[in-house]
């Protein structure tokens, strides 16, 4: 297999502790397409299913994979139910993969490896685009609103009270696949404020928000862009305390992590698959209570087309463009 290639056309040059072997990044200039290795007839933007039964996978054990945190471990144990729930409504034996980064969960379903999973808001394109993704469902409030917001974060007496003193400081990214922890923050500084990576402020990666949220609270980083629900969820559970930071700017609401599917799953697993995330029921579960200290509480229906439209206009600010081949 050849290895996948996110490329960017930046204006500016961004050194990156957090680029895995199996990403290469490269000045081009295009809109985001699915790789050839699919098509899309209908016209949706994701990967059809393969229309030769023989391309069909059934795996005896489905492999479930939640967007990277600090310590997959808890994870583990928040999803367990809903995976039970998954397994009993299948028919299959289902393993929860923790993996470590956005890069292995991304080369995990171009190999066949991985085929449930939840992407993180950035890594979504990456994954239809290149991993043949089809994502339907995400997680929303009893109302039926969803949603995060980026934040940027710094630590009290740090200096730092407003995006324009970034200037001469240093910001901390996620990885450059991640929405939130890169793409929106590092549009609005070039955009809004003229501040351009590695030259008007240094950077650093640090591979999740769990660990930028850590960094700055620890004063490791001096600020960094994160996904609030994500330090929503780190409060809830005592790692970090409202008070360990200050926020010093909050964005538009953007969609949440996609739940979704391996394209080229048996039609009819498939389906059970949706039906398992829509008929579960949250009530005393470790997932709800994970999930309910950011909002949260049922799964609504979603497209990749529709919801993820911001999501490709600020990666398109950014220059991005998906080499998959």
């Amino acid at each position: 297999m050849q290895p996948l290639c996110l490329s960017q056309s930046f204006t500016r040059t961004l050194v990156s502790a957090a680029v895995v072997s199996t990403f290469a990044f490269a000045a081009v200039n295009a809109s985001a397409d699915l790789s050839s290795r699919y098509v899309d007839n209908d016209g949706d933007m994701v990967a059809d299913a393969p229309t030769d039964e023989s391309q069909w996978v059934d795996p005896a054990t489905l492999v479930f994979a939640y967007t990277p945190v600090e310590d997959p471990a808890v994870y583990a144990g928040v999803w367990s139910d809903f995976l039970d729930h998954l397994s009993e409504a299948t028919g299959k034996r289902v393993q929860f993969f923790p993996v470590q980064s956005n890069a292995a969960q991304l080369e995990a379903l171009r190999a066949g490896r991985l085929h449930v999973a939840g992407f993180n808001t950035g890594s979504t394109p990456v994954a239809v685009n290149c991993g043949g993704f089809r994502p339907f469902t995400m997680m929303a409030a009893e109302d039926g609103s969803f949603g995060y917001e980026m934040e940027i974060i710094t630590y009290p007496g740090s200096g730092i009270e407003s995006v324009a003193d970034l200037g001469g400081r240093q910001l901390a990214f996620t990885a450059e696949t991640s929405n939130s922890g890169f793409r929106a923050p590092s549009a609005l500084l070039l955009s809004e404020y003229e501040l351009k990576a590695d030259e008007d402020y240094e950077t650093a990666f640090s591979g999740s928000h769990d660990n930028s949220v850590l960094g700055v609270v620890n004063k490791d980083y001096e600020a960094a862009a994160i996904a609030n629900s994500v330090a929503t969820r780190m409060i809830a559970r005592g790692v970090v305390n409202e008070g360990d930071y200050d926020i010093i700017y909050t964005s538009e609401t953007f969609p949440t992590t996609a739940y979704g599917l391996a394209n080229n799953l048996n039609p009819e697993l498939a389906e059970k698959i949706q039906d398992a995330f829509f008929s579960y029921d949250w009530e005393g579960t470790a997932l709800e209570a994970e999930f309910a200290n950011s909002g949260e509480a049922q799964f609504i229906p979603i497209t990749y087309q529709k919801n993820w439209a911001v999501i490709r206009t600020i990666a398109d600010a950014n220059g991005v463009t998906y080499d998959c081949d």
